[in-house]
């Protein structure tokens, strides 16, 4: 069927949601790193974080298989898989992070992050980023497009690239984000709303993954547990290895008061969950209760516990870490061939190319962007753009995704930006 065929049926039957590239793609099938189309091209993933391990993982599957011909039901009956599960991911988190909540997407993960924190400070008020996504859900999406008012404020994030004027050349870089967050919590005492926490992504992942101060989130947190609130850090993105550690906030070295997880939890099978303090949890389930059809059920912790076998089994944090440096370090060197890359940034497999008008000016590009991503797409690579100006080249790859793909990313950019700076 023609694509522009397929693309009006779609939209009739499903309506017009989001599609990726100008001309859209009918992925059939995946393996590994790669996602092969209806006319059999091979394109390699280098953006999807869903299918964390790789594509179709036959441990994934195997494990998917032998608990759906045993049992699948929900959690209001005892499985001791639920339990193992729960008690081996929790034990991957720092100490104080004790127990789990499952839950079904990254979006019910903040949701129910979101709960826990209002239950337990019985406040409203929640500080997040000005350039955030976390959800699809009406509250969830309140904090990316609004209404923020009276019960969310929003606050800069720190950004050595593109820093707020009041940080520019001064000794305290962190000093006027640090304000932002202290004037937000007045704010919601001045409008008698009381304070619930402060919610980040971890590596502000949907910012564009600014290099950030390496004491800035500790010292956040400071300001928020001083002012009675809880700090939340979405790990949806940052989390399972993808920074080269565990958890993002590890490279920030913060460790949150609640962590919401979802998409590479179950490699594609709707999983999520939340990780909080005993404390915590303990105080919202004596005023409330928390009941999810879908979570928490033998087979989703068959699927998620098949996933923490490989990331351990196969090395995949340690690999992670080896292969970003390298696939980083061939990314650094188009900083010096190209105009238009005017930053390299990022962790692990999980890297970001500010694409820029020019240099000196740093101004985003992002209909260049576009044509780059388009362009990889052409190909054979799979990539987007993001950030808050939608002009970073958002690199993230499965996480079994290896050096000699690099190579053949690093060639395939190469051959992209000369097309689009040419």
């Amino acid at each position: 069927m023609a694509i522009n065929n397929l693309v009006e049926k779609r939209n009739q039957s499903m309506g017009r949601g989001p599609l990726f590239y100008r001309q859209p793609l009918e992925l059939v099938r995946g393996q590994g790193v790669w996602l092969f189309d209806s006319d059999g091209k091979r394109y390699m993933d280098c953006y999807n974080n869903v299918p964390c391990v790789g594509h179709c993982h036959p441990h994934i599957l195997k494990a998917m298989n032998k608990q759906a011909g045993l049992l699948n039901t929900h959690s209001r009956y005892l499985s001791q898989t639920v339990i193992d599960y729960s008690e081996r991911l929790m034990s991957l988190h720092a100490e104080s992070l004790e127990v789990l909540q499952m839950v079904c997407s990254g979006t019910e993960a903040i949701e129910f992050a979101m709960r826990l924190a209002r239950s337990h400070t019985r406040g409203m008020g929640i500080i997040c980023s000005n350039a955030t996504y976390h959800g699809n859900s009406h509250e969830t999406f309140r904090m990316t497009v609004g209404p923020f008012e009276p019960d969310f404020r929003r606050v800069s994030f720190p950004d050595f690239y593109r820093p707020l004027p009041a940080a520019i050349g001064k000794d305290d870089f962190c000093q006027p984000y640090l304000e932002e967050i202290k004037a937000a919590i007045d704010g919601f005492a001045a409008d008698g709303v009381q304070f619930a926490g402060l919610l980040f992504c971890s590596l502000f992942a949907n910012e564009g993954l600014p290099n950030i101060p390496k004491d800035y989130m500790s010292r956040a947190a400071n300001i928020v547990r001083e002012a009675g609130g809880v700090v939340i850090f979405d790990e949806v993105q940052a989390g399972f290895c993808r920074s080269g550690e565990w958890w993002g906030y590890e490279v920030v070295d913060c460790i949150p008061d609640i962590v919401a997880m979802g998409k590479p939890m179950g490699a594609g099978y709707p999983t999520g969950g939340v990780g909080a303090r005993a404390d915590i949890m303990e105080s919202f389930f004596d005023k409330s209760g928390y009941f999810n059809t879908m979570a928490a059920t033998p087979l989703q912790a068959a699927v998620a516990n098949a996933v923490l076998d490989i990331i351990e089994n196969e090395d995949i944090c340690n690999r992670v870490s080896i292969v970003g440096r390298y696939l980083r370090g061939k990314l650094d060197s188009f900083k010096e061939r190209y105009e238009s890359v005017g930053d390299v940034r990022g962790q692990g497999l999980f890297l970001a190319i500010d694409w820029v008008k020019d240099k000196k000016s740093r101004a985003p590009d992002r209909d260049g962007a576009i044509e780059v991503v388009e362009k990889l797409k052409e190909l054979g690579f799979l990539i987007s753009n993001a950030g808050v100006h939608r002009n970073v080249l958002k690199i993230r790859p499965p996480l079994v995704f290896n050096e000699e793909n690099a190579d053949e990313l690093c060639e395939a950019l190469d051959s992209a930006f000369e097309f689009v700076a040419s």
